[in-house]
């Protein structure tokens, strides 16, 4: 690898690390708004998005295309720049999912001030587990890509389907309570959806880690990684 383009690898690997950092204190930054009924804190997760992650993700893929351009690069310098530009676009859907999560607290506010902020309002404890489990995966996704930690991002791809297991089971719990509340549809239909954006966000960290295994080895696991 020639010096020049090792300096700006390098470069480009500190942006994608930066942006990834930028769309993990969104996320959470969502579910918190969602635990404390904060409509504010969903307004400011949804600005971050469309402002600075937004930014980020065209920063990365401008530079992944000035790089390929400018330096033609081969075998790992290759691979890096196009799993770089991979999981660029998949970060930005991360940060798209947030933002989703986000603008159901704003709906929910908008509907019932009153009864959203109100202890009458609870949001059910079976969503801790999956939030959990998922802010994990994103936290280890990006700690595998720093450390190219290729039995790290094989672990996150197995956590995958706990997190399915977890939506399915919020999305059974909740269609029953509807089934015998049907005034309880609008508010558990949104949270339904929460769980949804929970699980794609969960989806894409899996294609990061497959992407980052593809990166380290030049091996291609999607759809052969042993659940």
């Amino acid at each position: 690898m020639a010096k020049n383009i090792q300096t700006e690898i390098e470069k480009l690997k500190n942006l994608i690390v930066y942006l990834g950092t930028a769309v993990q204190e969104n996320l959470q930054k969502s579910v918190k708004a969602l635990w404390e009924k904060n409509p504010e804190l969903a307004w400011q997760v949804i600005a971050t998005d469309k402002g600075e992650i937004d930014r980020l993700e065209i920063s990365v893929e401008e530079e992944c295309l000035r790089l390929l351009a400018l330096h033609q690069p081969v075998a790992g310098d290759l691979r890096f720049i196009v799993t770089v530009l991979k999981i660029d676009n998949d970060l930005e859907r991360i940060g798209d999912l947030a933002a989703k999560i986000a603008d159901k607290v704003i709906l929910l506010h908008d509907l019932d001030p009153v009864k959203f902020t109100s202890d009458a309002m609870l949001i059910p404890e079976m969503f801790n587990a999956m939030f959990a489990k998922t802010i994990w995966m994103f936290q280890n996704t990006m700690e595998a890509f720093i450390n190219e930690d290729i039995d790290l991002a094989y672990k996150v791809c197995l956590e995958d389907d706990e997190v399915d297991r977890d939506k399915a089971a919020i999305r059974t719990e909740m269609e029953e309570i509807i089934m015998h509340d049907p005034a309880q549809q609008v508010y558990l239909a949104k949270l339904i959806s929460v769980a949804r954006s929970m699980e794609r966000i969960a989806d894409h960290c899996t294609n990061i880690c497959e992407d980052i295994i593809y990166m380290a080895q030049g091996k291609i696991v999607r759809h052969h990684i042993t659940r």
